[in-house]
């Protein structure tokens, strides 16, 4: 899958400016293959309806032995960048995170690069599990922000499904496939907050990926309780790092791994239900791909239009979390 460059390499920072850091552009790319719940739960042995009733997931999209992560990043990327009226040559920077790789090596960010087009682009993949978008995001408008960069894309993309055990109810019920891009873009006035990263060594085990069983373990009901917790307080340190009161934040878009940690978190801040993004029911868990599927969700839905103020924040193994404040979009 390739995209053609069709302009000189100048011409974002000719139009644009140097630094500040926008979203100028979101694009998806999800398998064809569905998962319904009844599936998993005649496999299991479950009564109808106990995955939705406790995570709020009827379906999840779920890749082809045969389909590549590069495939879906790609087009995810390249989706974000026609959005973006943006040409492959005049990007700087492939960002993929990802806990899924195709191989070990090379990286799936160069062979994304390559897939696209973006032949000036230099690339590396970020591991940081559920929050390695949120990551990704930091080090492309740091990046672009310090002059270093005019155009970044931040893909995050993932295949859970080849790293779930299909007999563990706990992790095959919730974990899904897919692949989300955004384009930054230098603007000359950043239009990102402050992007807050904290870490905690998993001690105990909690999330879990060992390399001689490359399956994804996971404790759910510790895990529900950290990813509250930490989501709760990283968006009021992240509101209140960009000067704000959640009042002034029109949309929070959180990490899609239950829909009960969706609503707990809400209930917890106070924020109304329509304000809190909630898109897992057809998408499953993603690990890095859902905030930029719930941006994505979002843009299509009508629910984020250019100017809106939106809340990211993201929870994952590692322990890995964060938040930022972002308004949306490129200004005319």
């Amino acid at each position: 899958m390739t995209t053609r460059a069709t302009s000189t390499p100048s011409r974002i920072r000719t139009q644009r400016g140097i630094g500040g850091a926008a979203v100028a552009s979101v694009g998806a790319s999800l398998p064809e293959g569905i998962l319904e719940n009844s599936v998993i739960e005649t496999r299991l042995g479950l009564a109808p309806d106990w995955i939705e009733r406790r995570t709020g997931i009827r379906q999840r999209h779920v890749a082809a032995a045969d389909e590549r992560l590069e495939t879906h990043a790609t087009a995810a990327a390249a989706a974000a960048l026609a959005q973006a009226g943006i040409d492959a040559a005049d990007v700087d920077l492939v960002l993929v995170a990802t806990s899924t790789p195709d191989e070990i090596m090379p990286n799936a960010s160069s062979l994304v690069a390559k897939s696209l087009g973006a032949t000036r682009a230099g690339g590396y993949d970020i591991g940081a599990a559920c929050s390695g978008f949120l990551a990704g995001l930091q080090a492309g408008a740091s990046i672009i922000d310090a002059g270093r960069a005019d155009c970044v894309v931040v893909i995050g993309a993932d295949f859970m499904s080849r790293v779930v055990d299909p007999a563990d109810r706990g992790t095959s019920a919730v974990f899904a496939d897919g692949a989300g891009a955004v384009v930054l873009l230098a603007t000359g006035q950043s239009r990102i907050g402050p992007i807050l990263i904290r870490s905690e060594g998993d001690t105990e085990g909690i999330i879990r990926v060992e390399r001689d069983e490359q399956l994804i373990r996971m404790a759910g009901h510790e895990t529900f309780k950290l990813a509250v917790a930490r989501l709760s307080e990283t968006t009021a340190e992240a509101t209140a790092a960009a000067g704000l009161e959640l009042d002034d934040v029109d949309l929070f878009v959180y990490h899609q791994a239950n829909a009960r940690i969706l609503t707990a978190v809400g209930e917890k801040l106070g924020l109304r239900p329509e304000r809190v993004v909630d898109c897992i029911s057809d998408l499953g868990n993603t690990t890095a791909a859902t905030l930029p599927l719930a941006l994505d969700h979002s843009v299509r839905s009508g629910r984020l239009r250019t100017g809106d103020r939106v809340l990211l924040a993201a929870f994952g193994a590692g322990f890995v979390w964060g938040a930022t404040v972002l308004e949306w979009g490129v200004a005319a």
